[in-house]
Formats: structure tokens, sequence, C-alpha cells
């Protein structure tokens, strides 16, 4: 079983890709801000919790996201693997993320981030609540913030990574069918699969 961590910025591509490439490859496409958005919506105690957080901008309590991927991980194994999305987004979630994998005697194989510039990010997610009517994706000072988090909070996880041998950046920009081919390449480097 393979393990992937689809990294990136909000807007960067993740949700797009990691569907594709859960087809292509059969993997499980895991994705946390989907899991969260339903808690939110099934006004659960989690999503309550959660929902005064990313209305703010700011990301979900670590210990929450951990508690819900764990379970994931140990009710879903019938699959070649997982491509997670979006998480971890924290080092401390990446640190507890690794015990958690190694106590189901499984490990990350790789990260794989996809580079964005800020402000196409920005356009992005403008595009996108504009499309969904997601009231988080309207709001540019909202988005600016989330990326102002991001890059405070999530994207020093890269380095837990690159220390392991497991990044690697892939340009995220331009058409989505050649952002999709510089996944591949790098994830057909994999043994298992």
């Amino acid at each position: 079983m393979i393990n992937i961590v689809l990294f990136g910025a909000p807007g960067a591509g993740k949700g797009t890709q990691a569907t594709r490439l859960a087809q292509k490859y059969n993997l499980n496409h895991i994705s946390t801000g989907d899991i969260i958005r339903a808690e939110i919506r099934g006004e659960t105690p989690l999503g309550l919790k959660v929902k005064e957080a990313i209305s703010r901008g700011e990301l979900a309590p670590d210990q929450v996201v951990i508690e819900i991927i764990e379970n994931y991980v140990r009710t879903h194994r019938d699959v070649d693997g997982n491509i997670f999305d979006g998480f971890p987004r924290t080092t401390p979630q990446a640190e507890a993320f690794d015990e958690i994998l190694a106590g189901n005697g499984l490990r990350i194989d790789m990260m794989l981030e996809l580079v964005v510039p800020e402000e196409e990010l920005v356009k992005r997610i403008l595009l996108r609540g504009a499309e969904s009517g997601r009231a988080d994706d309207a709001d540019e000072n909202v988005i600016r913030n989330r990326i102002d988090v991001y890059n405070a909070q999530t994207a020093p996880v890269a380095e837990y990574y690159r220390t392991q041998g497991k990044y690697t950046a892939i340009p995220g920009s331009g058409p989505v069918d050649d952002i999709f081919a510089g996944l591949c390449v790098e994830i057909d480097k994999i043994d298992k699969i």
C-alpha cells in the first residue's frame, strides 16, 4: 500500500489532481477539507468547533484532524493506497501522522507539492467561490488570510518530508493535463504501483 501527500496552498489544485490520481492508481482520495465540511454541514460537535476556526481563515485544530484521519486510515484498507489531499497541515500533524501510520504498518512514500504563484491562487479561489457558492471562497480578505496561515503554519511541513527524502515540487500552473502528467511521472517512480 502506498501513501502520498498531495500538498499545496489553498487553490493550488490539490482536489482536482487528487481525484484524477485516485482513479488512475486505485487510491483512496482523502480530503480533510471535504470531511471537515461534512462535519460542519452535519452540525456535529466537531463540526461546530472547526467552523469557528475556519470562519476566521484558520486551520482546524490538530488533534481533531488527526482523529478523523486515523479513523479513516484504519477503516479504509481495500485499495492500493491513499492520497492525502490537504493533510498534514502542520508539522505536529505530520509527526503524529507518521506514528499513526507506523502503528498500522504503513508510511508516507512521498509528498508532491503543487507550486502556484499567490496571485493565481487568489484568482482561482475567487472563481471557485463564484461557481460553488462557498462563502469562504468568496471573500478576498479571508482567502489572503488563508494563504498567510498556509505560509506560516503549513508550508513548513514540506521541510519535514524534504529531510526524509520524500518531497518533490511540481509546477501547479498551466494546463491541468500537464500538471497531472508531471505528478504521474513522480508517482510512477514508486516501486509498489
